[in-house]
């Protein structure tokens, strides 16, 4: 049954069996039974792994759902990069094990998704972040920037410092789209307000800001070290870009007992990073899972389309979701401004800016 794509923020934790497509060192797994599926579906993570609690885990969840939605004509197979070098070895074994599609996920994965793609004209595959390009590859993009001016807007909203901060685990367009995003959001309290909140982090007239030093969405205690700084610094909310090194800033907010807060990206945090939960303010989300689970039943069912498909505020591919702790101390006339910025944005009357948005 072909789902209407719709935001999905809870990420499964799946138990999973060996398969034998891919080569080490990557981990690859399947669910399902292969006998009895006749369609088989495969997913090569970034060198976040399934785990990152952001786009990866999110993409797997939606490949479990078209499982469960395929109803026993779905089988699934993952393979984890543990580096860059990992992409098209990971691919070239999907090809080969006869998957029907070949989701990517991640835009770095673009080069080696589009060779295979142009090598392989038979031979269907999605990426997630990053546009169509050719007949057999069907983009998943998403405009964050619409809902991480959401976040950007209830931070100023909620600052006592009148200082927040941003930042990003690599400079990616799929990275800094939802920085942009944070920046217009504040910088349009600042204009309705009449007031001086600062980003740190990010400024994007310059498109210049902080990154991991060691460009990487796993480095803990770098995000950690990073989230410090901004603390240090007068932030009282950060907002990492950042998968897993993300989840080092969110440390460091409950590290500070309630001197530094933070919003969350991709999946509702409260319920990927539950541990956390005390110290989130809310989370901008990405509809992946649902962006994936769609597009692998429409592959099962013969029906797939390599057109672009762009998530937004207005089909649910981006939201603000308030964390269900600390989501209750936003004040109630600052949710009606943004129910109010919502309708704006969706309907064209607040432009965002951001070169960074997708567009096709």
């Amino acid at each position: 049954m072909k789902k209407t794509v719709q935001m999905a923020a809870v990420v499964a934790v799946v138990g999973l069996a060996a398969a034998a497509c891919g080569s080490k060192p990557v981990t690859n797994t399947s669910t399902g039974s292969t006998n009895a599926a006749t369609f088989k579906a495969c997913m090569v993570t970034d060198t976040g792994g399934l785990d990152d609690h952001s786009f990866n885990s999110a993409a797997w969840q939606g490949m479990n759902e078209a499982k469960t939605e395929g109803a026993g004509k779905i089988s699934i197979a993952d393979a984890q990069s543990t580096t860059e070098n990992d992409y098209a070895t990971n691919i070239a074994g999907f090809v080969s094990g006869g998957c029907g599609l070949i989701v990517t996920v991640g835009y770095s994965m673009d080069t080696a998704t589009t060779t295979s793609a142009t090598a392989h004209a038979s031979q269907n595959y999605a990426i997630v972040d990053n546009g169509s390009t050719g007949k057999n590859v069907k983009g998943l993009q998403f405009n964050t920037a619409q809902g991480a001016f959401l976040g950007g807007y209830v931070a100023a909203g909620m600052t006592k410092t009148g200082k927040v901060a941003t930042f990003g685990g690599q400079n990616l367009p799929s990275v800094t789209v939802y920085m942009d995003g944070f920046w217009e959001g504040v910088q349009y309290y600042n204009q309705q307000h009449n007031t001086k909140v600062q980003v740190l982090g990010w400024n994007q007239t310059t498109q210049q800001g902080t990154f991991d030093p060691t460009n990487s969405f796993t480095d803990e205690n770098g995000g950690q070290q990073i989230a410090e700084t901004f603390e240090s610094q007068g932030a009282d909310i950060v907002f990492p870009v950042a998968g897993g090194t993300g989840g080092g800033a969110l440390a460091a907010a409950q590290a500070s007992h309630g001197a530094l807060k933070a919003i969350w990206v991709d999946t509702d945090g409260c319920q990927s990073y539950a541990q956390y939960c005390d110290v989130m303010l809310g989370t901008v989300t990405k509809g992946i899972a649902a962006a994936v689970s769609s597009t692998v039943e429409d592959a099962a069912n013969g029906t797939y389309s390599s057109s672009s498909y762009i998530g937004t505020l207005a089909n649910n591919g981006t939201a603000w979701v308030p964390g269900t702790q600390l989501g209750s101390t936003i004040p109630a006339a600052l949710n009606a401004e943004l129910a109010t910025i919502k309708t704006g944005i969706e309907n064209g009357t607040i432009p965002i800016t951001s070169k960074n948005q997708p567009t096709s």
